[in-house]
């Protein structure tokens, strides 16, 4: 099993999220089960996402450890980007490095729990978001390397969060800000740190997005729980009760909620 996954476009601005959760080689549409009285049974069997071997834990959402301990997407510089090693030569694997952090990304806001600052690829736009359980989100700037986004980041982050509270999220949907307002005042708090790293990087590396639109993002959601409780298979391997919602990486039933992506790479049975 691997988490449940959004089905929706990179390129518009009102995003109505389709839920698959994909088990064996087939996704169960999970909108359609809104509603519905559902268990999700652990069966005690763990694989790692990229090798296969059987792991008596899962680390970084689905890796056995000798897997979290070599692949560069483990690394701690995926997680704080401005802590990247590979000009240094000390990069777990350079080929993927060059590929997926020497590659343009994208600063932006989102307003999930709050309004909060963040970075992704442009192939991870909108999911990065959906996945944050945002409801609106704006690009505000473009940046060469993933180095250089967490730089960006990193001054931002100085006026405005960086992480989402999950448990506020599942409660309701964050109220609506005016993010592009936001956006020119952090521009203005920022300005000598971001002229800084112009003059550093150069025009071309670090640019400031102008004229894109905030995206607003629609959640499948009947209603939101009062009292925030989570589900653990490690704990306990049943999960039971009817779905209510799906947001972020959780699936809310009326008996709680379960971070879904977390347990990537146990093996379950879905029951409806």
């Amino acid at each position: 099993m691997h988490g449940a996954l959004p089905e929706s476009g990179p390129d518009t601005s009102s995003v109505a999220v389709q839920y698959s959760l994909p088990l064996d080689d087939h996704r169960v549409p999970l909108n359609e089960l809104l509603g519905q009285s559902l268990q999700i049974e652990f069966a005690g069997v763990i694989r790692c996402t990229n090798c296969g071997r059987a792991s008596k834990k899962s680390f970084n959402q689905g890796h056995c450890y000798p897997c979290f301990k070599k692949l560069a997407s483990c690394d701690v510089c995926i997680m704080s980007p401005e802590k990247c090693h590979f000009e240094q030569g000390t990069c777990r694997e350079p080929e993927w490095g060059e590929q997926f952090c020497m590659s343009d990304h994208f600063v932006y806001l989102a307003n999930s729990s709050g309004v909060k600052v963040g970075i992704t690829r442009g192939t991870q736009i909108p999911t990065r978001w959906i996945d944050q359980g945002a409801t609106q989100a704006l690009p505000i700037m473009r940046v060469a390397t993933r180095y250089q986004s967490g730089l960006v980041e990193d001054a931002l982050r100085q006026h405005v969060a960086d992480r989402t509270n999950w448990r506020a999220m599942l409660k309701g949907n964050a109220e609506a800000v005016d993010l592009a307002v936001i956006r020119d005042e952090l521009f203005q708090l920022c300005a000598k740190e971001l002229d800084e790293l112009t003059t550093r990087f150069g025009i071309q590396a670090i640019r400031r997005l102008d004229e894109i639109e905030t995206v607003e993002i629609e959640y499948p959601v009947i209603e939101f729980p009062t009292k925030v409780s989570s589900f653990n298979f490690d704990k306990n391997p049943l999960v039971e009760g009817t779905l209510m919602g799906i947001k972020g990486q959780y699936l809310i039933f009326d008996t709680g909620v379960i971070n879904i992506r977390k347990f990537t790479a146990y093996q379950v049975e879905l029951r409806s």
